[in-house]
């Protein structure tokens, strides 16, 4: 494997929750200076959004933004709870 990140990664769901994850953690210093942490969970399904209908968009019509939508949740739920492992391990 000679490269890091290729778009055929970037297209499959560990693909997302890493690029999410990284891009959420380098920038939300520039959020965190102005909003709650809401507000950063909000910009974190805004990124991965994004990169979901970019990358990996499922279906056309309406079926496909409700399941691109979805995966974009799915994507954020699962960068956030990454993150909060890494950050607190033992919390209840």
């Amino acid at each position: 494997m000679n490269d890091f990140f290729t778009l055929e990664m970037l297209a499959t769901f560990a693909g997302l929750v890493t690029a999410t994850g990284l891009i959420v953690q380098f920038t939300k210093g520039i959020i965190k200076k102005e909003f709650d942490d809401y507000v950063v969970r909000i910009y974190a399904f805004i990124v991965a959004l994004i990169l979901t209908a970019a990358f990996a968009p499922r279906g056309e019509g309406m079926q496909g933004v409700l399941v691109t939508l979805l995966n974009a949740v799915l994507v954020t739920l699962t960068a956030m709870g990454g993150y909060e492992a890494i950050k607190n391990p033992t919390a209840q």
